[in-house]
């Protein structure tokens, strides 16, 4: 029998508690400690391949003890793919539907696509990487197929209600583990420092280091999430899932996280020192989920934190030592004189029947119902129980305890086969994947994307003059002139609460007489559309492989731009059907930040919206302020395309951020003159290839 407890916690019907397995160990932990759901990747394709993972025979052994415990697997396929890995995502995807495994977790859109076409009965879950932040974004998922979308970790608990009430698919959040300083998809910082990319999984998390500002040091580091006090609020705002970050950990911070998890949604104490020993950073912080954004929400390991680790461990070992009782049975078994025992084992939805040798006479003591019923119900070692086996002897016959044994242990590992034998059907691809490499105009057209209305000039070479919307509505009649080039662009970021004013810009740019808009996620993309305007996908979209981009001119984008990440020679291999261009010149945005760095206690005071972040040569990064919705954190040293050869692109954007119109205008004429224009400039990923 299991104590009061366990029976309390298991029998309420509680949003999922989904806990992280890096590997076998970690795996074990989350089992054993009570999570409802795991989420793990195979050996590629994920965004912690530095995590141990689990190799093919390993990977269908995991998802087979999983499914046997009752606990449902989310397969981690959350990076951007290149064209030349398609046949071995293939392969992984083969695997996962021999698996059986329940959902995958995607941020390519191309592996969405393929998810569908290939393994249909499998749900889409949208990875936080998909930075869906806002209803618009979580409608366009859902519209894609998606069953579930993982919210940005930066969204209040206001955001979250709205966006759950009027979702029309799963929601999931993080409620505990370690902080991304940018919003989730929009980091380039690891890439552009040293090739590793947190979209293909190898983040070397460079934001840990010690920069600093006039407020602090550690200045792009933020402490852990934990909302473990707050999940009775996420609960009622019907959130589906309960995320645990922390893959890299070790077992028992992960056996920690989902005990302390699993007790808080009882309405149980939690040992919130215990989980801030086995990791933090200087302790924890809600600051998005309660909206307070402000100097609080930052820290860093510290050694303090490293010592409190070292003293729990062996304490949290015990949390998930055993095997935990999970999965109820019903048991019966008829023994007559003369014909063979029987019994029947069922989880509720499969029934496995099993028969021994016929009873013996017995010659002195017989067995009792009562004596079979407790040998039956002796389940140790395996996640099931069964509080009262049926049980039917006749009078005066003997069962061995070898015979009850050996026919309990052949009906249960029956029906373990039975709950772990789930498979999906793999749907096997007739053509090629991808079309064939194509090839644009031998000189590409020229844009300019400006950041402020007093930047904007014009040249005869350019083609689109791209400025933020709101820019746009604050000097109509200065930018008048510049009509029908000029083209909005809507911010990177528009939380709740957002949305409703961007829908109306759009309409006022509408009658203004602008009929594109640049957008740089996908709610931005169905904003567009509901206003009769036309998506055009910015560098944000992170599209590195031609079915990504054939996927975003499916829902409606006519041209994109590639990611800057995208090597230069891959470029003519993600061509689709509509123009395709390239990020030629810029201050490359590093992150983009809702707790930004140059805030203190009392939130941004007299900032007039531009600072810096210094690393630890005393580099300058600069820090530019968006109407103190959120800061962009930008690479010093500028991209430039001059003197590299560029592939047949469609067209080059001039991303100017922090120029003044009169360097803007000393640039876009050193660019045509095939000229680099200042002296410190980087090619940045465009020669190299992403690991």
């Amino acid at each position: 029998m299991r104590n009061n407890e366990e029976i309390n916690i298991m029998n309420n019907s509680f949003p999922e508690i989904l806990a992280p397995a890096g590997g076998g160990e970690q795996l074990t932990a989350a089992l054993n400690a009570g999570a409802d759901a795991v989420y793990f990747g195979a050996t590629d394709f994920n965004a912690r391949r530095n995590a141990e993972n689990f190799t093919d025979a390993d990977f269908l052994a995991a998802v087979r003890a999983c499914h046997v415990r009752g606990v449902k697997v989310n397969v981690t396929l959350n990076t951007l793919i290149l064209n030349e890995e398609f046949d071995r995502l293939l392969q992984t995807l083969r695997l996962i539907a021999e698996s059986g495994a329940d959902a995958v977790i995607v941020q390519d859109l191309a592996v969405a696509a393929l998810v569908k076409k290939h393994v249909p009965t499998i749900r889409l879950h949208a990875s936080t990487q998909m930075a869906a932040h806002n209803l618009a974004g979580v409608h366009a998922l859902r519209d894609m197929g998606f069953s579930r979308v993982v919210l940005a970790r930066e969204l209040s608990l206001r955001e979250i209600a709205a966006i759950t009430e009027n979702a029309g698919c799963e929601t999931e959040v993080f409620v505990h583990g370690a902080h991304c300083m940018s919003a989730s998809g929009l980091c380039y910082m690891s890439s552009l420092f040293g090739g590793r990319s947190g979209n293909r999984g190898l983040c070397a998390q460079p934001c840990r280091l010690n920069f600093t500002n006039d407020k602090r040091d550690h200045a792009l580091s933020l402490r852990d999430l934990s909302l473990l006090r707050h999940l009775d609020d996420l609960k009622r705002a019907g959130v589906a899932s309960f995320k645990i970050e922390g893959r890299m950990k070790r077992p028992e911070y992960v056996a920690a996280a989902v005990t302390a998890c699993r007790q808080a949604l009882a309405g149980q104490p939690y040992d919130e020192a215990r989980l801030q020993a086995v990791f933090s950073r200087s302790g924890f912080t809600d600051g998005y989920f309660t909206g307070k954004i402000n100097g609080a929400m930052f820290g860093a390991r510290q050694k303090e934190d490293v010592t409190a680790a070292a003293g729990v461990l062996q304490e949290l070992r015990g949390l998930y030592k055993d095997e935990r009782k999970r999965v109820p049975l019903t048991m019966r078994l008829i023994a007559e004189q003369g014909s063979p025992l029987t019994l029947t084992v069922s989880d509720g939805e499969r029934a496995v029947v099993k028969t021994g040798p016929a009873p013996e006479i017995a010659k002195n003591a017989p067995t009792t119902p009562e004596k079979a019923a407790a040998g039956l119900a002796k389940l140790g070692g395996t996640p099931y129980y069964c509080d009262a086996p049926e049980v039917s002897v006749g009078q005066g016959l003997l069962l061995p305890a070898s015979v009850l044994n050996a026919l309990r242990r052949e009906a249960v590992e029956a029906l373990s086969a039975l709950r772990g034998g789930v498979r999906h059907a793999f749907s096997e691809p007739t053509g090629g994947l991808l079309p064939p490499p194509g090839r644009g105009p031998d000189a590409p057209a020229l844009r300019l994307r400006f950041a402020r209305a007093s930047q904007v000039f014009d040249t005869d070479r350019a083609e689109k003059l791209i400025l933020d919307a709101r820019e746009i509505l604050r000097f109509p009649e200065k930018l008048r002139p510049f009509l029908p080039k000029l083209t909005a662009e809507l911010p990177v970021l528009l939380y709740p609460g957002d949305e409703d004013r961007a829908l109306a810009d759009l309409r006022a740019l509408k009658d203004f007489g602008v009929t594109e808009v640049l957008c740089e996620n996908i709610g931005a993309v169905r904003l567009t559309k509901a206003a009769g305007l036309t998506p055009l996908g910015g560098m944000h979209l992170n599209l590195v492989n031609a079915l990504a981009v054939r996927q975003a001119e499916a829902l409606g984008v006519t041209d994109n731009t590639v990611s800057f990440e995208c090597a230069l020679g891959q470029f003519d291999a993600c061509r689709g059907a509509g123009k395709l261009g390239l990020v030629g010149w810029g201050h490359l945005p590093l992150m983009r930040l809702r707790a930004c760095p140059n805030r203190d206690l009392k939130g941004c005071g007299d900032c007039r919206g531009r600072a810096e972040v210094r690393d630890r040569r005393g580099d300058a990064f600069p820090l530019v302020c968006a109407d103190r919705r959120f800061s962009t954190l930008l690479n010093p040293v500028p991209l430039c395309v001059s003197g590299l050869r560029l592939p047949h692109a469609d067209f080059v954007t001039l991303y100017f951020t922090v120029e003044s119109r009169q360097t803007a205008e000393a640039v876009a004429a050193a660019m045509l003159r095939g000229e680099k224009p200042a002296p410190n400039v980087t090619a940045g990923l465009y020669n190299k290839k992403l690991l």
